[in-house]
């Protein structure tokens, strides 16, 4: 692991301070990625997602510098989060109570400072410390390192999901549960 590596747990309360130091990392990893990812459109939606109960954020942060962050919630009954869903699933695969699914809605790697295992030191700081039976994330077709990680991480495929959201593109909806988790090696 990196030496000086911090990670922390944050509620909305806590986060208020270091807002714009999150949009700025979200701007600078999504930088080119057009109009979706727009300083305004994400700080909406950061703003939105703040509000709901059991938001968490993780950071990263070496020698006090943040270098990435990871942040979900659980979803609520009458959640829209599935809504856009391309494929059939089963109809009880969407039904929710506040107490079934975590969201994991970004996880985010300074381009300076990634492959040296942040991103799942985050995974694992907020993912394993969820008592959600299962946890769900959105993550583009094309974006194969970040499919990669998932896939070793124990995220499976379910389907395809394009939000309600102008402009939004289509992602790949991944599923991890207690069942399909790795198992530690050792």
């Amino acid at each position: 692991m990196i030496e000086g590596l911090q990670l922390r747990h944050h509620k909305t309360d806590e986060v208020k301070e270091f807002l714009d130091q999150l949009v700025d990392l979200y701007l600078e990893v999504y930088a080119g990625g057009g109009e979706f990812y727009s300083e305004d459109r994400y700080r909406r939606q950061l703003d939105l997602h703040m509000q709901r109960p059991g938001w968490e954020l993780v950071t990263a942060t070496v020698d006090g510098a943040l270098v990435g962050y990871i942040y979900g919630f659980p979803l609520p009954p009458q959640t829209r989060w599935w809504e856009g869903i391309y494929e059939p699933v089963p109809p009880e695969f969407t039904e929710e109570n506040g107490i079934r699914t975590f969201a994991l809605s970004e996880l985010l790697v300074h381009p300076a400072w990634r492959r040296q295992g942040i991103a799942a030191a985050l995974h694992d700081g907020l993912v394993t410390s969820r008592a959600e039976p299962r946890t769900t994330l959105l993550v583009r077709p094309e974006n194969v390192a970040a499919q990669a990680a998932y896939r070793s991480w124990g995220w499976r495929k379910v389907t395809k999901l394009r939000p309600r959201w102008e402009n939004a593109p289509v992602f790949d909806v991944l599923l991890r549960t207690a069942e399909t988790r790795p198992h530690p090696v050792g």
